[in-house]
């Protein structure tokens, strides 16, 4: 089974947060599961690090950039496809990156690996 994880999970992972659930941490450790952060994702990161609402430890590319050679994860690019999907979403809550992570999990067939349970309005598989 391949997952994405959405951006909080992602940095909870990263920085040893203690709020990451420990099933989500061993989703993402679990050597044989192909894990994906959506470009969606960095957008959303580097948008919170111009605004001063998200700080990096070193310049943002080569942290993100480090951070998923280390951790295995894989960028899942932004495809038409995708876009396409989101078309046919319902409106549950206004977050266009959440949205977006929704239509890319429903179009790959892709987990989700979130803390955020609107995500289940969508018929999303969603794990935490």
């Amino acid at each position: 089974m391949s997952y994405l994880i959405d951006t909080i999970t992602f940095l909870w992972f990263i920085t040893d947060h203690a709020g990451l659930s420990s099933h989500a941490e061993n989703l993402i450790q679990q050597p044989d599961n192909p894990i994906y952060l959506s470009v969606g994702s960095v957008w959303e990161m580097s948008i919170k690090v111009s605004l001063n609402r998200l700080e990096m430890p070193t310049p943002f590319n080569e942290f993100v950039d480090s951070q998923l050679i280390e951790n295995r994860i894989a960028l899942l690019p932004i495809r038409t496809d995708h876009t396409a999907k989101l078309i046919s979403l319902p409106f549950h809550h206004q977050d266009p990156f959440d949205r977006l992570l929704v239509a890319q999990a429903l179009h790959e067939g892709y987990t989700l690996i979130s803390k955020d349970e609107v995500f289940d309005e969508y018929g999303v598989n969603r794990e935490w």
